[in-house]
């Protein structure tokens, strides 16, 4: 089955939000050395139910939450979210070291992320 894997909070001042959901939840949030401004969040421990997410730096027109599900294909799920009514709005992208991404859109206009695994992801 094809689980919610991954959630992201979209914030106008990334550092103002991560003091939040830190000095909040007790999260552990920390900066990404990856090719773009993210905020990993940890919200628990291994073998706690749950989820870990992150922060990106907010996006004219796009959500405040964007849930992610893993998938076993990007390429097959951005087919399958076509023909079922549903957009395609960034095409599938490589996260280096991590795997492959791509965020659509459902039929009710709400924005979600897909997530193939591939630590060979280029």
């Amino acid at each position: 089955m094809n689980r919610v894997v991954h959630f992201e909070i979209a914030a106008e001042q990334p550092d103002r939000a991560t003091k939040f959901y830190s000095d909040i939840f007790g999260w552990q949030i920390n900066k990404w050395e990856g090719p773009m401004p993210y905020w990993l969040i940890k919200t628990g421990e291994q073998g706690e139910t749950g989820i870990d997410g992150a922060i990106f730096e907010r996006k004219e027109n796009w959500p405040t939450i964007v849930n992610t599900i893993e998938v076993a294909s990007v390429d097959d799920f951005n087919e399958k979210i076509k023909k079922a009514g549903g957009e395609v709005v960034t095409p599938k992208d490589a996260i280096p070291g991590v795997g492959y991404m791509s965020y659509c859109r459902d039929t009710e206009g709400n924005i979600f992320g897909i997530m193939q695994n591939d630590p060979n992801a280029k």
